[in-house]
């Protein structure tokens, strides 16, 4: 199993994100679009994980190219899978397996956590709202932070 996993959100010019994934084994980069909810979407995917969700997914559309995130949890551990496709609206088995790893859900979820509080110091509310187009994703932060948390103390499975 992966030990960790290194995440970076980066937004490039309005409504554009690079967003670096990385473990031991390998290092991608993908691209998102403001047209969908992407970091919203993300976050609340890791948070059903974290609070006992067997499998979710997330998208990230790049127009017209899209990065499907696929998870799978057993146990404390998951299973992560990002495909990239020539389209959002196709089928799993039409994309290129791009990245993938098995982590503990806390080393996910203090990734995920990790890489969004960099964001949040790098460009300040009103900067990322100026350069994303949308609000940064608190709420959904948050909501990930508080799951985590009770996760780690054994509030919850």
């Amino acid at each position: 199993m992966t030990t960790g996993m290194r995440m970076a959100w980066t937004l490039n010019g309005h409504g554009w994100a690079n967003c670096t994934v990385e473990d031991q084994q390998a290092k991608v980069e993908l691209t998102a679009s403001y047209i969908t909810n992407a970091p919203q979407d993300f976050l609340t995917a890791v948070a059903r994980l974290v609070s006992g969700e067997t499998d979710t997914r997330a998208q990230f559309e790049a127009e017209p190219t899209a990065f499907r995130w696929i998870f799978y949890r057993q146990g404390d551990d998951v299973w992560v899978r990002l495909l990239e496709l020539r389209r959002g609206s196709d089928h799993d088995n039409k994309g290129t397996e791009i990245w993938s790893s098995q982590l503990h859900v806390d080393a996910l979820a203090r990734a995920v956590i990790r890489c969004f509080d960099d964001a949040a110091r790098t460009y300040d509310v009103s900067g990322y709202r100026g350069k994303w187009g949308e609000h940064f994703p608190r709420t959904e932060l948050e909501a990930l932070r508080r799951l985590w948390n009770a996760h780690r103390h054994g509030d919850q499975t």
